[in-house]
């Protein structure tokens, strides 16, 4: 490996899902300002909106929507044709 292009900063860091309010630790450079302490060790704290434990795509509740279904709702709702 090349010296002096890795980052300095790298640690472990917790990731929070808000949406779940789970938790992830892993090694990142992310800047935080939130610290937290888990087990008597304080960590840096990144908080995120989504993440693969509370995304619909990943938890199996994604919907899929039936086109043509509500293309004849919208028309029998409004007596379009």
């Amino acid at each position: 490996m090349k010296k002096g292009i890795h980052p300095k900063n790298y640690r472990v860091v917790v990731f929070q899902d808000i949406a779940s309010q789970k938790k992830i630790f892993c090694k990142s450079t992310v800047e935080t300002k939130n610290v937290i302490k888990i087990q008597n060790k304080v960590y840096p704290l990144f908080k995120m909106d989504v993440s693969s434990l509370s995304h619909p795509t990943y938890i199996g509740q994604l919907k899929y929507l039936n086109k043509a279904g509500s293309i004849e709702k919208f028309n029998s709702r409004y007596n379009v044709l």
